[in-house]
């Protein structure tokens, strides 16, 4: 318990302080937000802004987490937490390759659109193949080619053989980590709205990872077979460590980041946390879960599927004044800070409902 709370103390600490020197640096290199033109004309007010502020509460989760396992709980990071953090910093290093060419060619594109599947594929695949890897005495891996929602399901990639089972396995991984990095990328169009979302959906996994620790086979003196009664997770302790540094670090960025924002986080930090909610919910043993617990980025996701969709087929006609979402309630004339805060209601309760579905069937079982 002290390590988690250290954890996310010192990531707080150094995202809320240390963020006005990075704004000051990343404006001296010119590393300001592009505005769409065929956006909302409010938002050209904030052309110039500094962004990639995903950089800041990516070094701050590293910082809160390595201090907290190694100096304050005198423990080794374990093979969980630190796939997590690299399913954060690869998809972090994807979105800032296209953040930093949009700072060079003053454009709102910056990397291809399948250049940055490719990347986030690479990183995806990568860490699907790791995670099958380190079991430990228990011979528990981080991961396992069985489809889970709160436990594991009986749906397992290997019936279809070891080839071809791994092979799909990597693909449903991959299916993940696009879906959630793009859908929090998606969300990230009003000031603090990702940033303020993910830490609802992320701070989740503190609760699951700290839950699974107490209710562990290991710990509650079960037979590891006993599916309905205990919780069979590699590391679930430092699952819900390296989720409350993740956490702390978006609260001390989000200080800086809410309207008017005095930073953005970028394509660096909505990938970057979209990764880190795929890993979590992969090694949390919840990866049909993560639906609901991320029902916010499923809402603006389907919103820009259904509008380019319907765009196609009626030849022109849109469901939305604009997509995602959000933008289609600012060009109704509701205020970005009202948008912000009703949507941050949105994404609670579907927390509150994923959250609820997970003690539920704990109860049941």
């Amino acid at each position: 318990m002290r390590a988690l709370l250290t954890a996310g103390a010192l990531s707080l600490a150094f995202t809320l302080f240390l963020t006005p020197l990075f704004i000051r640096l990343f404006t001296r290199i010119g590393w300001g937000q592009f505005i769409r033109d065929d956006g909302p004309q409010s938002h050209h007010v904030k052309r110039g802004t500094p962004t990639m502020g995903g950089i800041i509460f990516i070094l701050g989760t590293l910082f809160g987490y390595f201090v907290a396992t190694l100096l304050v709980s005198n423990e080794r990071p374990t093979a969980s937490g630190m796939l997590v953090l690299l399913m954060m910093v690869g998809l972090g290093a994807v979105g800032f390759v296209d953040d930093f060419l949009k700072t060079r060619k003053k454009q709102s594109l910056g990397l291809g659109g399948w250049a940055k599947v490719a990347g986030q594929v690479l990183v995806a695949a990568l860490f699907a193949l790791l995670a099958l890897q380190f079991p430990n005495d228990q011979g528990v891996t981080p991961a396992n080619t069985k489809i889970s929602f709160i436990r594991d399901l009986p749906l397992d990639f290997m019936v279809f053989g070891t080839f071809f089972g791994i092979i799909l396995y990597v693909v449903w991984i991959c299916l993940i980590a696009a879906s959630t990095s793009n859908g929090v990328n998606v969300t990230d169009g009003l000031d603090g709205l990702a940033g303020g979302a993910s830490i609802l959906a992320i701070g989740s996994f503190v609760f699951i990872g700290f839950w699974q620790f107490n209710q562990a086979c290991a710990a509650i003196g079960l037979n590891p077979s006993d599916e309905y009664r205990c919780y069979n997770v590699r590391d679930p302790l430092d699952i819900a460590i390296v989720s409350a540094a993740i956490v702390g670090g978006l609260i001390g960025f989000l200080w800086w980041n809410t309207n008017p924002a005095k930073i953005y986080m970028g394509d660096t930090g909505s990938l970057g946390l979209g990764g880190a909610l795929a890993a979590l919910a992969v090694v949390s043993h919840t990866e049909l879960l993560v639906i609901i617990i991320g029902g916010l980025f499923v809402i603006e996701t389907g919103s820009v599927i259904l509008q380019r969709a319907y765009f196609k087929a009626t030849h022109g006609k849109r469901i939305f004044l604009m997509s995602p979402i959000h933008h289609h309630f600012e060009l109704k004339g509701w205020a970005e800070v009202t948008i912000v805060v009703r949507f941050w209601i949105i994404g609670g309760l579907f927390v509150a409902a994923g959250v609820g579905a997970f003690y539920f069937e704990w109860l049941q079982s």
